[in-house]
Parts: C-alpha cells; sequence; structure tokens
C-alpha cells in the first residue's frame, strides 16, 4: 500500500543545465538538458530531459520565451512544439521562443515502462466492453501485477515522476535559457504543471494561460472527488453526440432513431463477436470505447464520422476507425500516465473504498464510463485501482497551496460541455489562485485555443501583450457538425491516435477547422 508523503525537497540550489542547441530539422533547435533525478540530492545522478524550440520569427519584437506544456501525463512535448508551431497566432511566433520538452519520464526523456507491449496488449484485449461481474476482482488483481512490474523495472526511481519535480525541471531550464521569467500555456494535463510551477514559482511568471483545467486540490488530494465528475462528464458528452443522432439520422446515419440502444447493443455484439482486424488483432467493445474516449473531445466536429465508423462497426467493417486497438505509440503515453497519476494523487488506501468508487462510477456512466472503470491502468480516469496499492513513497508529489500568491494574473480556459476536464474544473481554479480571470468556451470538447478563433485571440492577446479578456469573456465559436465526406474523414487523419508522440493531434493547435 502506498505510504505517506516524505518533506519535500530541501532548498539548496542544484546545477543549472547547460544547453547545446542543435538543428533538428523543420526550422527547430534540440538540446538535451541533464537535472536531478530526485531533488533530495540535487548534486547526484541526473535525468536527461530532451528539448526543443523555435526562435521568434522576428527578433526585434522578441519579448521572451513561450513554454509551451504538453498534456497526458504522457504527451511528447516535441511532438506538441514542432506540430503547434506553424499554427501558433503570428503576434506568438514573432514575439517568442517557442519551447517545449518531453517531461521526465515520458517519451525520450528516460521513458518509464511498467507493462511492455505485449503485457498492455494482452491485458487490454481480455477487457470487454460490457463488464462482468468479476470486472472489480480482476481490475485490482491486474493493477496490482502492473503496481509490481513498476517496481520490478522501476526500484526505488517510481516515486520521483510526480509534478513537483517537473515544476523544479522546468525552473532549472528556465535558469539555463537565462529568462527572469516564463511565458506560459498549458494544455490539459499541462494545466496542473502550470498550477504547481505558479504555485512553487509565483514571481517567475510573466503570463500564465491554463487550456482544460483541473481542479488541483481534487486532482491531488481528494482524488475520487475529481474522478466521478470527469466520468460524469465524458458519459454526458456522448449522449449528447447521440441525442444529436437521434435527431439528425441523415447526417449520422446511426442507431435508427435510438441510438443509446444502438450503441449500448453494439458493445454487447462486439464482445460476443469480436472483429477481427487484418493486423490479427480483434477488436471488442472495449475497444470502441477506448476509442471513442479520446476521440470525444474534439467535438461536434467530429459527430458525423462518429455516425459513420459505427455504422461500419455495426457491419463488422474492420476499416471501422473506432476498432482500432491501442497501438505501440499508445502505449509510450499510457504507461508514464499511470505513473504519474500515481505519484501525484493521494489515494487512500482501502480496497473496500476503492470498489465503492469504482462500482458508482461505472453505474453512473454506463456509456464509456463502465467499461473504463474496470480496465487496465492506463489513464488517469481508471488508475485508481494502481494509485490504491501504489507501493512506493510520492516523493515528487505537490499537494498545495495553488494559491499562486504575487503571480502575474492567470488565465484559465475552460469549455463549457469539456468531456475531459469538466467545466466545473476551470471555474474552481480561477477561483483557486489569488490572481485570475476565467475565460469560457461554450462548447462540446475538451480544450479551446485553436478550436476557437475567440478564445485563440484572447488568449494570443494576453500572453503576447498582457491584455485580459474581459471578466465574463463567453465565447461560442465552435465548428458544427458537416457530412462526412473523403475530404473531412477523420480516419487516418485526425484523432487517430490519442495524446501520444508524432501522431498526436488532440496535444497540436490546428487552425485549420
Amino acid at each position: 500500500m502506498a505510504v505517506a508523503s516524505p518533506a519535500a525537497p530541501h532548498d539548496d540550489q542544484p546545477p543549472v543545465p547547460t544547453l547545446n542547441w542543435t538543428d533538428c530539422g523543420g526550422g527547430f533547435q534540440c538540446s538535451d538538458a541533464a537535472v536531478p533525478l530526485d531533488y533530495r540530492d540535487p548534486a547526484g545522478t541526473t535525468i536527461t530531459l530532451h528539448l526543443i524550440r523555435h526562435l521568434a520569427a522576428d527578433p526585434s519584437q522578441r519579448v521572451g520565451t513561450l513554454w509551451m506544456e504538453p498534456g497526458g501525463p504522457g504527451s511528447s512535448g516535441l511532438a506538441f512544439g514542432r506540430d503547434s508551431w506553424a499554427s501558433l497566432p503570428t503576434e506568438l511566433q514573432n514575439k517568442f521562443d517557442l519551447v517545449s520538452f518531453d517531461p521526465r519520464g515520458i517519451q525520450t526523456s528516460s521513458p518509464v515502462v511498467c507493462y511492455n507491449d505485449t503485457q498492455y496488449d494482452a491485458a487490454v484485449d481480455a477487457t470487454p466492453g460490457v463488464p462482468g461481474p468479476d470486472a472489480f476482482d480482476t481490475a485490482v488483481r491486474v493493477a496490482a501485477d502492473y503496481d509490481q512490474n513498476c517496481v520490478k523495472n522501476l526500484g526505488d526511481t517510481a516515486g520521483l515522476f510526480g509534478t513537483q519535480y517537473v515544476a523544479r525541471d522546468i525552473d532549472l531550464i528556465r535558469q539555463a535559457l537565462g529568462e527572469q521569467q516564463l511565458t506560459f500555456y498549458g494544455r490539459s494535463f499541462g494545466t496542473y504543471v502550470g498550477t504547481v510551477y505558479a504555485s512553487m514559482f509565483p514571481g517567475r511568471v510573466r503570463a500564465m494561460a491554463l487550456d482544460g483545467a483541473y481542479d488541483p486540490n481534487h486532482y491531488a488530494n481528494d482524488p475520487y472527488a475529481y474522478d466521478v465528475p470527469e466520468y460524469l462528464a465524458t458519459d454526458a458528452s456522448m449522449n449528447d453526440f447521440l441525442t444529436w443522432c437521434d435527431q439528425n439520422q441523415a447526417m449520422c446515419g446511426f442507431g435508427d432513431g435510438d441510438a443509446k440502444a444502438a450503441f449500448t447493443a453494439l458493445k454487447a455484439d462486439l464482445d460476443a463477436n469480436p472483429v477481427t482486424l487484418p493486423s490479427g488483432r480483434k477488436a471488442n467493445g472495449f475497444t470502441l470505447a477506448y476509442r471513442l474516449l479520446f476521440n470525444v473531445d474534439d467535438g461536434k466536429v467530429i459527430w458525423p464520422a462518429f455516425g459513420q465508423a459505427l455504422h461500419q462497426a455495426q457491419l463488422h467493417d474492420p476499416s471501422s476507425f473506432l476498432l482500432n486497438p491501442p497501438s505501440t505509440a499508445s502505449w509510450a503515453q499510457l504507461n508514464p500516465n499511470t505513473v504519474v497519476s500515481c505519484n501525484d494523487r493521494d489515494f487512500p488506501t482501502s480496497v473496500d473504498e476503492l470498489k465503492a468508487y469504482v462500482t458508482a462510477e461505472a453505474a453512473a456512466a454506463p456509456l464509456l464510463g463502465a467499461p473504463w472503470a474496470y480496465a487496465p491502468p492506463m489513464y488517469d480516469q481508471n488508475s485508481a485501482p494502481a494509485c490504491v496499492q501504489w507501493p512506493v513513497a510520492r516523493v515528487s508529489r505537490y499537494s498545495g497551496s495553488y494559491r499562486a500568491t504575487g503571480s502575474a494574473p492567470i488565465l484559465v480556459i475552460g469549455t463549457t460541455k469539456d468531456p475531459d476536464t469538466p467545466y466545473q474544473d476551470a471555474v474552481t481554479l480561477s477561483q483557486t489562485f489569488d490572481n485570475a480571470e476565467l475565460l469560457t468556451f461554450d462548447a462540446e470538447g475538451h480544450t479551446a485555443f485553436g478550436r476557437s478563433a475567440c478564445v485563440t485571440a484572447a488568449t494570443a492577446t494576453y500572453l503576447a501583450d498582457l491584455t485580459l479578456p474581459k471578466p465574463g469573456t463567453v465565447c461560442s465559436d465552435e465548428i458544427q457538425p458537416s457530412p462526412v465526406t473523403a475530404a473531412n474523414t477523420v480516419s487516418g487523419k485526425l484523432y487517430s491516435e490519442l495524446r501520444s508522440g508524432a501522431v498526436d493531434d488532440h496535444n497540436r493547435i490546428d487552425f485549420a477547422g
């Protein structure tokens, strides 16, 4: 069982890393940075982080560094920075060097591996879309096995990948860049990284925008209170899509007027009759839930493609993008996702309490929540079974305060029907900070910068010129559904993999519409 977090590291200043930037293509430069593996021993063993930057397009206008923090946890900042640069508003390109990195334990920065690809494939392939009576016991057993593999592979270092240490890494890199302050954009889990950074180093923030925000106290210190609304938000978005399907049959093409019943039946059918894919893998009801959980993040624009793909799945057509099992690239994100979650979050150790919450979450969110509640450790929504049994000390955890007293104003961005980070989290975070403004995107989907021209303009103006949007600003310019054509089908282009590596479309900022 997990043990209490030790005292925070002492204040001895670790060596500032030396950055040696080299060309890495496309106008970008890359560098390594050596930072302490354990900040309790700041001059001891180091861990190597990988960074990327793009210099300001107009050096005469340069203000400083725009730090781009990816989501996940587990997403690649190298991919985030590279994929986002071309679509950034001109004032950000001209005024800032863009810098991002793969955080410790993630992607290229000494990646953590608990389950290997074969272990993950086997665990996922055995997970149904409609959980049976043994689902909870199986989830606890698989999570315990995952945890033991973490200890086997990582040893005592397994507790060193939490967000307090990531924030310390960022501040060391700030010093290495020669910056007195950072301008910071954080997306999804990157909002929690930004929250911790601003709370630990408030004077080092020039401007900060946090998009798709976390309620930090619930996330870190009352995790069940964080998880329950997340399950409800995910199912609410799925329910919104199915309702739209019933009302827009010609554009959706799924469900024959009762899409919820059709979806429920499809999960059971795929469990009973899995679809064999060209790769030899089989797709079942959980495959469907896996793909939908991440793709529902993209809002109404994807709904017609959902309808098409669900209809294909009914026909057991293996070309449906919703029948693609998790790929090797996804495991590169999902391993550190659970490790970071378990280091950050102080779950009670009671398995009975775990059962009560997981059972309630599955019942309250039957569309997508039920299959995910009992899945192997993969994503923050279902990390509880692993984190309740987490066997190492959470030495890199940050528990508050989250007020960021003395910080520059922080712009918190929330989407009203966000399926991944519920809107109320953004409201709460804006009220938690001593100095913050809330910007609202009235829309479906996860995060707003790059999906809303209104939010994008307001955010860019603040980051560039320090002019906040008017209090109470609400943007309502979500792209609406349009019929699926060969030009806009999502299969193979958009949203094809979750938030990992070069296929990361959830972290990419895209203004193509």
